[in-house]
C-alpha cells in the first residue's frame, strides 16, 4: 500500500498541500505549517498509508511542494 510522507518541522506553510487534497491536509491555525491528517508519527516523519487510487494524485501534490517536504512511495 501506499505512503503519504511528510517531513512537518521542514515545512513553509505554503498551503498547495491542502489546495490540491483537502481531504488529507489541513493548515495549522497554531503554527502555519500543514498537518496530515489521520497520520501516525514516527521519528518526527509524519506517514499515512493511503489507497492506490489516491496514489497519483498524491505525487502531483508532493511534486507542487515547493520544499519538497512531501513523498510518496
Amino acid at each position: 500500500m501506499p505512503k503519504l510522507i511528510h517531513y512537518r518541522n521542514k515545512c513553509i506553510g505554503c498551503g498547495v498541500c491542502h489546495e490540491l487534497q483537502p481531504e488529507f491536509w489541513r493548515m495549522s491555525k497554531k503554527d502555519g505549517k500543514a498537518t496530515l491528517l489521520k497520520a501516525f508519527l514516527k521519528k518526527n516523519i509524519f506517514i499515512l498509508e493511503i489507497s492506490q487510487k489516491d496514489h497519483e494524485e498524491s505525487v502531483i501534490t508532493a511534486r507542487a511542494c515547493p520544499v519538497r517536504v512531501i513523498k510518496v512511495n
